[in-house]
C-alpha cells in the first residue's frame, strides 16, 4: 500500500496541477453556499428565539463535534464493480478505518484500509458501499447503493411506500451512523421505481460528487473518534 501509494502520488501530481483552477472554483462555490445556509439558519433562529447569540451557540456546538483532515487523491477508478480510492494521508495523520470521506460537492466514501502514510477509501462507486441517507425536508430515509454503470448514478433503496417526495428533491446523509454527520450532500432524485417485493421505493439518484474528476477530499473525525486517538500509557 505504501509503495504503490507513493507511485500513484507522483503520477497524480501533474494532473492535480492542471485541475487546481476547477477544484478551487468548486470549493469557493461550496463555501459560499455553506455561508449562505448558515446565515439563513441564523436568521431563522434569531426570529424564532429573539436571541442573536443563540444561533452562534448552536452552530459552534454542532461544529465542535467534527474535525476535518484534508487529503489528496493519488489513485482512483470508476469503471470497476468494486472501485477504490487511495489518498495521501494515513495513521500518522490521525486517520482510522471506517471514517467518512467527503469533498467540496458531497459524499465520497468510507476509509477501508490504512497504512502509516496512505489510506484506501471505499467510495460510493463500490458494490459493498452502504450509506444511510434521507430526503431533505421529508424525514424519510433509505440506503445508498451503486449498481455499476454510470459513475453519476446511484440508488437509494428501502424508502417506505408512504413516503411523500418529489423529483429533484435533494438527498443527504441521515446522521444515523457514526461515520457521517447529518446533512452532507449526496445528490438529487431523478426517477422512482418500485422495489422487487413492492413494499418500498427505489430512488434513482444523480450523485453530487464527480468521481471522474475528484482530487481534494476531507476525512471526517467525529469527536468520539478523536478521543480514541489518545491511549493511556
Amino acid at each position: 500500500n505504501s509503495i504503490t501509494g507513493k507511485v500513484y502520488e507522483w503520477d497524480s501530481a501533474l494532473e492535480s496541477f492542471f485541475s487546481l483552477t476547477q477544484v478551487n472554483k468548486e470549493l469557493t462555490q461550496r463555501n459560499i453556499l455553506l455561508e449562505h445556509q448558515v446565515s439563513a439558519l441564523s436568521q431563522q433562529v434569531d426570529t424564532m428565539a429573539n436571541d442573536s447569540n443563540l444561533a452562534k451557540k448552536n452552530l459552534l456546538a454542532a461544529l465542535s463535534n467534527y474535525h476535518l483532515i484534508s487529503a489528496k487523491v493519488v489513485s482512483n477508478s470508476i469503471n470497476k464493480a468494486d472501485n477504490l480510492i487511495t489518498i495521501d494521508k494515513g495513521e500518522n495523520d490521525g486517520i482510522r478505518k471506517d471514517m467518512g470521506v467527503v469533498c467540496g460537492n458531497g459524499v465520497v466514501g468510507i476509509v477501508y484500509l490504512v497504512s502509516p502514510n496512505y489510506s484506501i477509501v471505499m467510495p460510493v462507486l463500490n458494490s459493498q458501499s452502504n450509506i444511510s441517507c434521507t430526503i431533505l425536508g421529508r424525514g424519510y430515509f433509505g440506503y445508498l447503493h451503486w449498481r455499476g454503470g454510470s459513475s453519476k448514478i446511484a440508488y437509494v433503496d428501502d424508502v417506505p411506500r408512504h413516503a411523500h417526495f418529489a423529483l429533484y428533491d435533494k438527498v443527504i446523509t441521515s446522521g444515523y451512523s457514526s461515520v457521517f454527520p447529518p446533512g452532507v450532500h449526496v445528490g438529487k432524485i431523478l426517477h422512482v421505481y418500485n422495489s422487487r417485493d413492492g413494499l418500498s421505493y427505489r430512488l434513482q439518484i444523480e450523485l453530487s460528487t464527480d468521481f471522474g474528476n475528484i482530487r481534494d477530499v476531507c476525512v471526517i473525525l467525529i469527536k468520539p473518534q478523536l478521543d480514541d486517538l489518545f491511549v493511556d500509557i
